[in-house]
């Protein structure tokens, strides 16, 4: 199903010169964030103007409240309660009471057209994902966009092409690239450590049932209710469920594997695979929790239990990402990186490598990411406690915030928010048509050979 029937269907609710400053991070067409050029930016606090203060919105705002360099200018937001949930901590933080927008689904057109507004942070539901952040970087604002950020690829075309035409940055706010473990693995992957590389497995395997399905009453558990009935994401994200058959939620795996394997920067993905199982995880949910009577009980959703794809790399290695959110399990992401010297494994935090661990038996990871703890985490460990998701979550409003204050590129770019997000459509088509491999575009036209690995190569941001 294409973008335009998938909304008709009511699922939606709700470069060239290098860029002037401290450690340039990408190239651009152009400076981006004129505005915060032009105000001198570095001597000031960054503007910052929230689209969507939900629940994950507003995660981004406490962290952002808690910044010195920051004013919270703006905020968007079609809810009531959301808006005044966010002006008491916006309050409750000794700050002026931010401008409001919310007259209507597209509001947030004017609160991207200020003149003093230096960026934007993007948690609204996934459709409106690409589409604001469009219209930001239209207006010159630096958009920081939850995952996915795009749902088909002709959405992917327009993030990407909306960035070299403007010029101005949008960086995917996935935090999982930010994970303690995950940093640490990728300064081993740097160092060395296990080789070349060749092979790797990430995931998304989670389960979402309870919060797919909520009747307002209990938050995140004992509703069967989704839609205009339901509570928080239950209001929009079930319906993927129900109309869509792929991974639907790819980047939490991809976007740390992409780091790793310099994806967009000397290394591209090629072509993938996909294959659903049956759906029968969401249905069942509903039947044990309100009775095969229930009207939510005769749905057929599409989405399979299990989506398996594997993705091949230009550079020859292999990648297998899963989702699995509509079943009973705990959570995982599932990482294995392996290479001609070894590997290390997320879900038994073990690993082996060839010449230093016990022959043929794991070790205990701990001691390898205590010893490999990348600068960052030295640096802002404990500024970070508490900032949620175990911390990773202030480091990716970090990078975000610091890369508007020096108007340099973000550490991830929009050519990054294609490629991870490109995962979703291109295995829908490939599940549609019997598991057919299906070419990913490359969206840097060609720049990939040439593009040099910019992520956390120091300990700032």
């Amino acid at each position: 199903m294409d973008r335009r029937s998938f909304i008709k269907s009511g699922a939606l609710a709700g470069v060239g010169a290098t860029v002037a400053g401290k450690g340039t991070l990408t190239e651009t067409k152009k400076t981006p964030g004129a505005a915060s050029v032009l105000r001198g930016i570095d001597d000031r606090n960054v503007n910052m103007g929230f689209l969507g203060v939900g629940l994950r919105g507003r995660s981004h705002l406490g962290r952002i409240l808690q910044r010195d360099d920051c004013n919270v200018v703006a905020i968007c937001d079609i809810d009531p309660a959301a808006v005044s949930l966010a002006q008491k901590m916006i309050s409750d933080a000794g700050k002026p009471s931010a401008a409001v927008y919310d007259a209507g689904e597209f509001a947030f057109e004017q609160l991207v057209e200020r003149d003093d507004i230096d960026g934007v942070i993007i948690a609204t539901p996934w459709l409106w994902h690409t589409r604001m952040s469009v219209s930001a970087m239209k207006a010159g604002k630096y958009a920081g966009v939850e995952v996915s950020a795009c749902n088909t690829i002709e959405e992917c075309w327009d993030l990407v092409e909306a960035y070299e035409a403007s010029g101005t940055p949008c960086m995917i706010l996935e935090n999982v690239c930010y994970r303690r473990d995950v940093m640490a693995i990728l300064n081993m992957v740097r160092q060395g450590v296990f080789g070349e590389l060749v092979h790797f497995e990430c995931g998304y395997q989670h389960d979402l049932r309870a919060v797919k399905f909520n009747d307002g009453i209990q938050p995140y558990g004992g509703g069967v209710e989704f839609g205009d009935n339901a509570f928080s994401e239950a209001k929009w994200r079930t319906s993927h469920s129900v109309y869509r058959n792929g991974d639907l939620y790819p980047t939490h795996g991809v976007g740390p594997i992409g780091v790793y394997a310099n994806i967009n920067r000397g290394n591209r993905f090629v072509s993938l695979t996909s294959t659903a199982s049956k759906a029968r995880g969401l249905h069942r949910y509903i039947v044990n929790e309100a009775g095969a009577e229930h009207p939510n009980a005769s749905i057929r959703f599409a989405l399979g239990d299990v989506i398996t794809t594997v993705i091949e790399t230009q550079q020859g290695e292999s990648i297998i990402v899963s989702h699995d959110t509509n079943s009973p399990r705990p959570y995982s992401l599932g990482f294995r990186v392996q290479g001609t010297n070894g590997l290390w494994m997320d879900l038994n935090k073990s690993i082996y490598l060839e010449g230093k661990s016990p022959e043929h038996r794991w070790e205990d990871a701990e001691s390898y990411l205590s010893e490999y703890d990348h600068p960052l985490w030295k640096k802002y460990g404990k500024t970070a406690q508490g900032a949620g998701h175990g911390g990773m979550d202030f480091f990716v409003d970090h990078a975000f915030v610091e890369s508007i204050k020096r108007g340099v590129g973000t550490p991830l770019d929009a050519y990054d928010a294609a490629a991870w997000s490109a995962v979703s459509p291109l295995s829908e088509t490939s599940i549609a048509e019997g598991s057919a491999p299906q070419p990913f575009p490359d969206f840097t036209r060609g720049r990939w050979m040439n593009r040099k690995p910019v992520f956390a190569l120091n300990d700032e941001f």
